[in-house]
């Protein structure tokens, strides 16, 4: 079980950043472009793939521990 909890803690990682890295693009690009629409979106996306990438953090921290 405790392998599993860190393979899902590093996918949680991988996708969170990913979607990190998206929003962060999508918000810049609704700055520049005026649309505030997008920015927002985009910011959402950003703290939506912070949010998985810190839960797949916790997730392998408690892998190291048991």
């Amino acid at each position: 079980m405790a392998d599993d909890l860190g393979r899902e803690g590093l996918k949680n990682q991988v996708k969170g950043a990913e979607k990190e890295g998206a929003g962060k693009v999508r918000k810049n690009v609704g700055d520049m472009t005026g649309n505030r629409s997008e920015e927002l979106k985009g910011a959402a996306k950003e703290m939506e793939g912070k949010s998985q990438r810190k839960v797949g953090e916790t997730e392998s921290k408690i892998d190291r521990k048991t």
